[in-house]
């Protein structure tokens, strides 16, 4: 408890502190709002929490039969003492607790979904201020650049809200503006959160999410301009240009700014709303393999992610081609290196078919070590057992999806050991795999075959180009061509096996074969 004693002297001393330096910058902040106000929620929250955890740490060991209920307990309280005082903080808090919700496999459940509630109750700006954000930005009246502004917002997110808006030209768009105090508060925020983690990684040494802190105030500033993600938008619509289902909005840059980005209007349902996949005919198994095609493409040969693919940010139109997957929201982007894309690449060949000593070799290399199994399952979400056996071959059960989840809680201090280990590229992918897969839940439609066979011809191909690339010789090149044609072969004769076998033919032939066994 001596750490903990301290910890709430620092934060004292933090609060005392902070507001003296709000006072002497200058700077244009309402402090009853956001400086000592705003620090001290959350130190308030973070100390209530801390002491929460080392009553329980102090009254039971693991071994007690209330062990499991208390801690669940203290979970759940304190993951709603943090949900408060995000809603109250807004802005980055509301960031970093939709961050925390999306983390399925990553943190305890009760953590998860607490959390999840902040996508869908992300306070609204006031209209007036907001079109003072565009008028400010773009040098004119909302009256002398639309005809017509829906006042409801078609939604609202933790750094901006979203409305629709029409042209002189007739032209239908959504207009997507900054709240007005974000980046102000931004920075503070951030230093704020980055105090408070760092303070309560010194009290539980076992609990490390600095990471979270360092992520946040790296992907912030880049979130928060609005020309980059414009940007962002009309690059990944060129790299996935093959993909003809794929549709991102066109962007209005004369009617856009760092704070302002006017763009296309796209029609369409929650990527997760099944009520209107049902509506429009739409299969979701193959709105599963067309994300996932995507995903793959991004992840594995282009190395360029979008990595906030949460359902208000993905959505579904109906054509006479089949479903069309609209991606929205642009901010949040991943590079990645090609050293880490390559080991990436091959460590999903060794879990997709079951070998240890390749999963073990590049978890090694991604700086796991001796954790890589409790790796292998945070990347799938699937035990250990179904990982052997080969999860291209064992469907996800209800029972192992929950056994999966219940264990978090246990592993929750290596869980933290294998985040802080990683290279900072696999924090945003562990994100996106997390959201995706609670798309797959809503749908109710997991990955089968057909999707490991798209996943593996994008790892084949990342890994198989990459050695192209560093071939000096034409017999070097040949031969790994020919590698490449000959796997990528073999999928496409084992797609066609699993498509047969699940067919109508398949049945058929079985019927007329083997008439008694059927």
């Amino acid at each position: 408890m001596l750490r903990l004693k301290k910890l709430i002297k620092i934060v004292l001393l933090g609060g005392v502190s902070g507001g003296t330096f709000y006072l002497t910058c200058g700077n244009d902040l309402d402090l009853t709002s956001f400086g000592v106000v705003r620090f001290g929620r959350a130190a308030l929250a973070a100390v209530c929490i801390a002491v929460d955890y080392k009553l329980l740490f102090s009254k039971y060991d693991k071994s007690h039969p209330e062990y499991s209920h208390a801690l669940h307990q203290v979970h759940l309280k304190s993951s709603l003492r943090l949900r408060n005082m995000c809603c109250k903080n807004g802005g980055v808090f509301i960031k970093v607790g939709q961050h925390l919700g999306s983390l399925d496999y990553l943190l305890p459940e009760e953590y998860v979904q607490t959390m999840k509630v902040l996508h869908n109750q992300a306070p609204q700006s006031d209209l007036t201020l907001l079109k003072q954000v565009i008028e400010e930005d773009l040098g004119r009246k909302v009256e002398d650049i639309f005809v017509e502004f829906d006042p409801i917002p078609l939604g609202a997110a933790s750094l901006a809200q979203v409305h629709k808006a029409k042209l002189a030209n007739g032209q239908v768009v959504a207009v997507k503006i900054q709240h007005p105090k974000v980046k102000a508060r931004s920075y503070v925020d951030i230093k704020t959160m980055e105090f408070l983690v760092h303070a309560l990684g010194w009290v539980f040494p076992d609990f490390n999410y600095i990471w979270l802190a360092e992520e946040t105030k790296k992907n912030l500033p880049v979130e928060l301009d609005f020309l980059n993600e414009g940007m962002n938008c009309e690059r990944i619509g060129k790299i996935l240009s093959p993909f003809k289902f794929l549709k991102v909005p066109a962007i209005y840059w004369n009617l856009s700014s760092d704070r302002v980005l006017t763009m296309e209007f796209c029609e369409g349902g929650k990527v997760d709303n099944v009520q209107y996949m049902k509506e429009h005919s739409i299969s979701v198994n193959q709105i599963t393999e067309r994300l996932g095609q995507l995903y793959s493409q991004m992840i594995f040969v282009e190395g360029f992610v979008h990595c906030d693919p949460h359902p208000g940010n993905v959505l579904v139109h109906p054509t006479d081609s089949g479903p069309q997957i609209i991606l929205l929201d642009h901010g949040l982007y991943q590079t990645l290196t090609d050293d880490f894309r390559m080991h990436y690449s091959k460590m999903w060949l060794a879990m997709i078919n079951a070998d240890v000593k390749g999963m073990k070799t590049h978890a090694t290399a991604l700086n796991v070590g001796d954790l890589f199994g409790l790796f292998a399952c945070m990347l799938t979400a699937r035990s250990w057992k179904s990982l052997t056996e080969g999860i291209d071959k064992k469907k996800l059960t209800p029972e192992e999806n929950m056994q999966i989840k219940e264990s978090v809680s246990k592993y929750l201090m290596d869980i933290s050991t294998i985040l802080n280990r990683v290279p900072r590229q696999m924090l945003l992918l562990l994100k996106t795999n997390d959201v995706l897969r609670g798309i797959e839940q809503s749908l109710k439609s997991h990955p089968g075959s057909a999707s490991f066979m798209n996943m593996s011809r994008c790892c084949i191909k990342a890994v198989t180009d990459w050695e192209l690339n560093l071939c000096h010789s034409w017999r070097c090149y040949i031969r790994i061509k020919l590698y490449q044609k000959i796997q990528l072969a073999r999928l496409s004769l084992y797609s066609v096996y699993l498509w047969f076998t699940s067919s109508t033919l398949a049945t058929l032939t079985r019927k007329y074969w083997y008439p008694a066994v059927s």
